[in-house]
């Protein structure tokens, strides 16, 4: 029911900003800020990288809801993941770049915003660290564990969502799960990683 909600709380946050309120939008990102960045550092592996693409990746979102690209006919958070998979795909591709939108272009400055900015750069770092610990573990879990585990961690979807992404049963889909678990259980203990 939380994520009813807060599905709701972005159809009515994104409307808002459609209709002149400029506060809105500092509220979708950040509300969906650490979720975009993460899945964008997942793949690309390079926080430079991440950063730019993460900051290209919500100037695109603006000019979309600017330009009225965007129809409430899905989750907005599943909405800006895709245009973020699409400007990760870009910057592999090399040769074809997205035209380059600045922050003036779209109206918003993502880089000089107080409220996204961190207020402690230790414990962000910390927290990184941490991040990027778990996500190469979960690199070592067998491919249908690995994707059961980033939809559900990174994506947000349920187990119902994440069996008809996969095709498979949602009792399959939760045995991944276990298993995944079990696998990352006995790699920490392997790694002697701890997470304190």
């Amino acid at each position: 029911m939380n994520k009813e909600i807060r599905s709701d709380n972005d159809q009515l946050l994104l409307r808002s900003f459609i209709g002149g309120d400029e506060s809105a939008i500092t509220t979708l990102i950040e509300r969906h800020r650490k979720k975009v960045y993460n899945y964008i550092l997942m793949l690309v592996k390079d926080p430079q990288t991440a950063d730019d693409l993460f900051q290209e990746t919500f100037i695109k979102v603006i000019s979309s809801l600017r330009a009225g690209r965007y129809s409430e006919n899905g989750k907005f958070i599943s909405w800006v993941l895709r245009i973020a998979h699409n400007q990760v795909i870009d910057h592999f591709r090399g040769g074809k770049k997205p035209a380059h939108i600045t922050s003036d272009d779209a109206g918003y400055d993502l880089l000089n915003n107080k409220k996204l900015a961190d207020p402690n750069i230790e414990e962000e770092m910390i927290h990184d660290q941490i991040e990027q610990d778990v996500r190469n573990l979960i690199d070592h879990l067998p491919v249908e564990q690995r994707e059961v585990v980033v939809l559900r961690h990174y994506f947000d979807l349920s187990f119902k969502e994440i069996a008809q992404q996969t095709g498979v049963s949602i009792n399959t889909a939760l045995g991944r799960m276990r298993y995944a678990l079990i696998n990352l259980r006995k790699l920490i203990d392997e790694k002697q990683i701890a997470f304190a």
